[in-house]
């Protein structure tokens, strides 16, 4: 009989998670790293399901609004922040009577900002809640895996070169450890700026004696003294050099530089070769 309680006892349990992320890692950039690192080239959309909307903003985006003193230290929403140069700590939150896990964190050094997934349960706020830079996060173990689904995020871009996501973006990603690697599978929904989920991966290495800085410090300085108050840098429509430039560097034709879904495909070569 006591066999039989203690077992029940058992079974009644949550389940617990079947793999501990906890730990400080170190990013590695094999991945993407000339759009990681340096930076993409502008116009450079190939392989992306961008909208026609998404284009458009994208060629009219001028490099120096980076100067305007409220996008100097405009941080990196939560699609893309894991994609930065900075390592990531991660950490359980547990209800000190339970035990059980309340909430995984996740931080990152780049731009300081601290991500909660919440693991209790509780469901997402209405659809006019407050949007922040990570947005709201839940999570669930499926196995080892870890997914989790995020909403309620501010906009901000997909890629550096001026390609935007909207605020109503949502993400849908899995956080997978194998020893000491662990990879960073992004799904990223956005009904305005991409046509089907844009999915990104990003891999990072355990490091028990990881020295690095975990400081972003960041202040807005006036940095064009002679701009006119109120202008913001910015390209009319059809008129950006940089388009040319791209193409011709790379000697790509149009129908290849402006992106799109079915430049994510093997499918398009044989486009290509119609040309």
């Amino acid at each position: 009989m006591l066999l039989k309680i203690a077992a029940a006892a058992v079974l009644s349990l949550p389940l617990c998670a079947q793999m501990d992320l906890s730990g400080e890692y170190g990013p590695r950039f094999h991945e993407d790293q000339p759009e990681r690192i340096p930076g993409p080239a502008l116009g450079d959309y190939l392989g992306l399901p961008i909208t026609d909307e998404a284009r458009a903003y994208a060629e009219a985006w001028d490099a120096s609004r980076m100067t305007l003193p409220e996008h100097e230290c405009m941080v990196h929403v939560s699609p893309y922040i894991s994609r930065g140069p900075g390592p990531i700590r991660i950490w359980q939150e547990k209800d000190p009577e339970t035990q059980e896990v309340v909430a995984i964190k996740l931080y990152h050094g780049t731009y300081q900002q601290t991500r909660t997934i919440w693991m209790d349960g509780r469901p997402h706020p209405s659809e006019s809640a407050r949007h922040t830079w990570m947005g709201f996060s839940t999570g669930k173990w499926e196995g080892d895996i870890l997914t989790v689904s995020t909403t309620h995020i501010k906009q901000g871009w997909i890629r550096r070169n001026g390609v935007p996501e909207s605020d109503r973006a949502t993400m849908i990603d899995h956080l997978i450890r194998r020893g000491d690697i662990l990879t960073h599978v992004t799904i990223l929904t956005d009904p305005v700026y991409l046509t089907e989920p844009l999915i990104k991966t990003q891999n990072f290495v355990l490091d028990s004696h990881l020295q690095v800085n975990w400081i972003w410090p960041c202040e807005s300085v006036v940095e064009v003294a002679t701009r006119a108050k109120g202008a913001v840098p910015h390209v009319l429509p059809g008129t950006n050099p940089a388009m040319q430039e791209f193409r011709d560097h790379y000697r790509l034709p149009e129908i290849a530089q402006r992106g799109g879904a079915d430049t994510m495909y093997p499918e398009f070569r044989s486009k290509l070769e119609k040309k």
